[in-house]
């Protein structure tokens, strides 16, 4: 869909922009940042942005704690993000500790070490690399960038056999 750069986007009235924003919300969670962002993008003032978030979290289309929730659950299990990986990202969406925190407590431990493991198997069937030292190195970076934290990390080279030259 291409947008007319001359033309002005539509303007809405706050009853046409809730109606719009519901619809919206409903489709998927949304942070209160999205949808102020969205608001804006409808021509609404900040009062009026405002007032319509907060009539959207009292009919519970708009919570971000079950935002934060239903994020941790699809990233960890779908994308097998590392919980540093997770906040880092909820952070930019602007959702708070509390909610991060709340999140974080859908990650069950077993499952989480058991992608890790996956992530890592995986990763070292695709990494050409033959020196094991360097090799180790190059999982353990990528492992790095989804966001595992390295003490796990070690503990799943060290199962997968990943062990340097001189520690074996």
């Amino acid at each position: 869909m291409f947008k007319n750069p001359d033309k002005a986007p539509k303007q809405y009235t706050p009853g046409e922009a809730l109606q719009k924003i519901a619809a919206f919300c409903a489709y998927q969670e949304r942070t209160h940042k999205e949808v102020e962002q969205k608001l804006k993008s409808y021509g609404l003032d900040e009062d009026e942005a405002g007032e319509i978030i907060i009539r959207l979290s009292r009919e519970k289309l708009l919570d971000e704690q079950r935002f934060a929730q239903a994020f941790v659950r699809g990233h960890y299990r779908q994308k097998k993000w590392g919980r540093r990986r997770i906040v880092q990202e909820l952070k930019q969406k602007g959702i708070s500790e509390y909610c991060i925190k709340a999140g974080l407590k859908e990650i069950d431990g077993e499952e989480y070490y058991q992608n890790l493991v996956e992530v890592a198997e995986k990763k070292d069937r695709q990494e050409k690399e033959k020196n094991p030292r360097v090799r180790r190195m190059k999982i353990a970076q990528y492992l790095t960038g989804k966001g595992y934290e390295q003490d796990l990390i070690k503990m799943a080279l060290d199962e997968l056999g990943k062990v340097p030259e001189d520690e074996e």
